[in-house]
């Protein structure tokens, strides 16, 4: 066999995204040159599931088994897909919240070979060039971050790339996007964490975080390129700092096909999830008391699409912003705070608001003084304070409600607000729970953003939409909300989510269509169109 043979053969066998092992059939082999490169026998990709599933159980740990499915990953898609496609509700932890938290700590000390892109600041002049590589040609799908806050943990750097990977392996798995049409990227402008910069181990740039006007040139130099190479393509910000995450959302959004699924993302979850436990209230949404505690991103994304919700029910935007209060670190936000920022404008109450109130005495208003106070229905955290919703608080709210709504958000789980075996206990059993990080717990529902996102991004790219709307958000909210049947939990099994990704995609598909911003011809909108489009991981003939 000639050299160039050989060096092809090799090229299919280190290619994930060609490379079935042992799968290969005799007539591969024969034709691409494999015989000696693989055993003798010839698999299936069933007994290729069985073994990996038996070597990722030998593994002692939840990051062991990332760290496998990761390596996996890098040198089988079909059978890595196909794994976590065999048990989504054993795979989903592991392959993303809460497991990939530590995978971003570690993420330099477990690092093997390339994936996505590192778009570093020293390479700002180089970004086309980079985007440029043929390999990227069937690109789709985007998923970006600058790793300064990721999940609950704070500024990872480099290792922020876990998110978009994960993120990605998540839009494969239940959206059933091909993994060629991904690709994530990690936009590495320093970081500020000192203990990451002087870890000889660590793989980013080693520089205090870029901000300012380069920051912002920077990114603007990523979009003009992506633009360029990527015409369509919808790209999903993700985990990047509160101020930075509203600003881009805001600049970005009708100049490329994105959305930020730490805004937009969580609130037409964390909105879908509570329609749903409304449904169990018996209490419509326009009754409903609010207190956010955590006024960032996630926060705000969630309040102002409470508003739009209680809108669609004839409540007046006044009136359905007087039922929703958000407390942050420095307590209640009320409009008299000055150099607030823009996000929060909108949620801050006018200290008339608050007249007459029993406070606590504190030099601000606390979470406990705003839940004693405004007697809430609803209580939803996004803070990434671990037990913020203590016993007192969630006792006090008890009291004034008869089954109070408890979504303690925050991932992962070392800083959920709440652990939610307190608060049914502390309940007598009468809440209804929703926690961000799934805990084990029967009747408590994982408000995951993977209800959500992947459908939002099925029904974009299906519509051919030009931008991603609210209304689409909203429309993707409610039909998660009506998706549930039973009485135990709030959403359909994790067993179900290609099912809910295409469900979310029709009804986004329908808003676009509503709203006029879908471009695809009709034939492709249809149930039928969507469905066929998703990939099903398995092997398909070396081309």
């Amino acid at each position: 066999m000639s050299p160039t043979r050989h060096a092809a053969a090799r090229a299919l066998l280190s290619d994930p995204l060609t490379n079935k092992g042992t799968a290969f059939t005799e007539e591969e082999r024969d034709e691409f040159g494999l015989h000696g490169l693989l055993p003798p026998h010839v698999g299936t990709l069933d007994s290729q599931i069985e073994r990996r599933r038996n070597a990722l159980e030998d593994k002692e740990s939840d990051f062991q088994r990332y760290a496998f499915l990761r390596e996996l990953q890098d040198s089988n898609e079909v059978l890595f897909h196909a794994l976590v496609q065999s048990d989504l509700p054993r795979m989903l932890p592991l392959v993303y919240t809460p497991t990939v938290g530590e995978g971003c700590e570690r993420f330099s000390e477990i690092y093997r070979r390339p994936r996505g892109l590192f778009l570093s600041y020293s390479n700002r002049h180089r970004i086309a060039d980079i985007l440029s590589d043929p390999a990227y040609d069937r690109v789709k799908v985007i998923v970006v971050s600058d790793g300064e806050r990721i999940l609950g943990l704070g500024d990872q750097g480099a290792g922020g790339m876990g998110i978009p990977i994960g993120k990605l392996a998540l839009y494969t798995a239940c959206a059933g996007i091909h993994p060629a049409e991904v690709l994530p990227i990690l936009l590495d402008l320093g970081t500020d964490n000192h203990a990451l910069r002087e870890d000889p181990l660590y793989i980013g740039y080693r520089a205090p975080r870029v901000r300012g006007k380069d920051y912002d040139d920077f990114v603007e130099a990523f979009v003009a390129a992506v633009n360029d190479r990527f015409p369509g393509v919808l790209l999903q910000w993700e985990d990047f700092a509160g101020k930075n995450a509203y600003d881009l959302l805001v600049r970005y959004r009708d100049r490329l096909l994105s959305f930020n699924d730490d805004i937009q993302g969580t609130a037409a979850t964390a909105v879908g999830t509570l329609l749903s436990a409304i449904r169990k209230t018996g209490v419509p949404i326009t009754e409903q008391r609010v207190v956010l505690f955590g006024a960032g991103a996630a926060g705000s994304g969630v309040a102002e699409m409470l508003v739009q919700a209680m809108q669609l029910e004839g409540l007046g935007e006044a009136d359905a912003r007087a039922k929703i209060w958000a407390v942050d670190r420095d307590g209640l936000i009320l409009s008299d705070v000055p150099r607030m920022p823009p996000q929060q404008v909108k949620l801050a109450h006018d200290p008339a608001d608050i007249a007459g109130w029993n406070l606590s005495g504190s030099n601000m208003i606390t979470l406990q003084d705003t839940i004693a106070n405004v007697k809430p229905t609803v209580l939803i955290g996004t803070s990434g304070q671990k037990a913020a919703f203590d016993e007192r608080a969630i006792r006090t709210m008890a009291e004034h409600v008869e089954r109070p709504v408890v979504f303690p958000l925050s991932n992962p789980i070392s800083r959920a607000e709440a652990h939610p075996a307190d608060v049914l206990e502390w309940t007598g059993g009468k809440a209804i729970v929703g926690t961000g990080s799934p805990f084990g717990i029967a009747g408590v529902t994982q408000v995951n953003n993977v209800y959500v996102f992947p459908g939002i991004g099925l029904g974009a790219l299906a519509s051919g939409a030009t931008t991603v709307s609210d209304g689409m958000f909203m429309a993707a909210a409610r039909r998660l909300g009506e998706l549930h049947e039973g009485d135990e939990g709030l959403l359909p099994p994790v067993t179900a989510l290609r099912e809910v990704a295409l469900e979310i995609a029709v009804a986004v598909v329908e808003q676009a269509v509503a709203e006029g911003l879908a471009t695809a011809e009709p034939e492709a909108l249809t149930r039928e169109s969507i469905a066929a489009s998703m990939w099903k991981a398995e092997y398909a003939p070396v081309e």
